[in-house]
């Protein structure tokens, strides 16, 4: 099941015919490893490839930490070899396992972060929606205009104008005291922060528009490394910060508790 090398016949390198999930490291521990196999599962059950055996994916997560602190992604790809689209004949996944430090989210957790609202949209394909899946093209064409943006990241938009996430990150918002999300079955990343956020506090997740988040007076992203950090500022609007940060606390890897 494991490669230590990748190789250019690799689908994952061909097609981006595969999937990923980045994971935060702390205390030595994978957080929030249930909600990153979940979604893994579901994400190889969508792609139409062979299940893994969990315990065999989580101890070679595990054999690759070196910090207390740090990140560990896990790749998998349909395998190596063969030309043309066909999935056909690739019955062993190759699983990929990398590491690397943990940006220093702690700043901008505290300060929150300025948003903007991206000129390009999603795509949408309910089969692929939701899941992190290694075509990531649009992802990267995003992080290229945020990056050479005002903001610190940006809003976007599927192709119909509905509210759907942030370039690497899921968004929440309150409006008349309700803590809301965009739903996403049509396009974009559900993250397993966002995941854990729904099982925590009361969230109504629905189809919004730039329109609607007019009325929000406190937003908050989220992904599995930087946690929760709220939206200071969206466009023009200053956002209430303090709203926030109770749910922060929430967060144990955030709240200085145990991570696992």
């Amino acid at each position: 099941m494991l490669v230590l090398q990748p190789t250019v016949s690799d689908r994952s390198f061909q097609y981006g015919d595969g999937v990923f999930t980045t994971i935060l490291v702390a205390d030595s521990c994978l957080v929030l490893w249930d909600l990153h196999w979940q979604r893994l599962v579901l994400s190889l059950q969508r792609l139409g490839m062979p299940p893994l055996v969990e315990q065999e994916v989580k101890q070679l997560a595990e054999q690759a930490i070196t910090s207390s602190d740090q990140v560990i992604k896990v790749l998998i790809s349909r395998g190596q070899g063969g030309r043309g689209y066909s999935p056909a004949g690739f019955d062993l996944p190759l699983v990929y396992i990398s590491s690397s430090a943990v940006p220093d989210y702690q700043p901008i957790r505290q300060s929150g972060l300025q948003l903007g609202v991206a000129a390009m949209q999603l795509s949408t394909q309910p089969r692929l929606a939701g899941i992190k899946h290694n075509s990531r093209l649009e992802t990267v064409l995003l992080k290229a205009e945020a990056d050479a943006s005002e903001f610190d990241d940006l809003l976007v938009c599927d192709h119909q104008g509905r509210v759907t996430e942030l370039c690497a990150a899921n968004l929440f918002f309150l409006i008349n005291n309700q803590w809301c999300t965009p739903k996403l079955d049509q396009a974009g990343v559900a993250g397993v922060m966002r995941q854990w956020v729904l099982q925590h506090i009361n969230v109504i997740e629905g189809y919004y528009s730039l329109q609607d988040l007019e009325q929000a007076t406190a937003m908050f992203a989220t992904n599995a490394l930087m946690g929760v950090v709220p939206v200071r500022q969206f466009l023009a609007r200053q956002l209430n910060l303090d709203a926030v940060r109770p749910i922060q606390q929430l967060v144990p890897f955030l709240a200085g508790k145990k991570s696992c």
